[in-house]
């Protein structure tokens, strides 16, 4: 009976816990969040500005940070692939230069068919 007990307190403890946790912590990496922070990129990914604002590679640098298991990183190309698919004018020629020119190393050449399965 006391083993039952304390089983059960311990799973109810740890239930506790889970619901209590930062939503970040739960969950690193969401679509919206994703899309949130690669939103300001768009101006640049159709062509209709010379470079990325600072907002877009603040943003993605947040992800980058953010992103720091497999399943993560996969989650956030994912993300961000159903993203530009909305997009039409996005073109890999402004996209590929987003990481350089926002100092991030993504590891992956990055362009509307990286397959985001083979990102390790």
């Amino acid at each position: 009976m006391k083993a039952t007990t304390l089983c059960s307190l311990l799973l109810l403890s740890s239930l506790l816990l889970l619901l209590l946790l930062p939503r970040e912590a739960a969950a690193a990496v969401n679509c919206a969040v994703v899309a949130a922070k690669a939103a300001p990129c768009l101006s640049f990914a159709t062509g209709k500005v010379p470079r990325p604002p600072a907002a877009c590679c603040a943003g993605l640098q947040q992800l980058a940070h953010q992103a720091v298991t497999v399943a993560d990183r996969r989650t956030t190309c994912h993300c961000l692939e159903n993203g530009v698919k909305r997009f039409p004018g996005v073109q890999d020629r402004f996209l590929s230069k987003i990481p350089a020119a926002c100092n991030i190393r993504v590891g992956f050449p990055v362009s509307r068919n990286t397959n985001c399965d083979r990102i390790k």
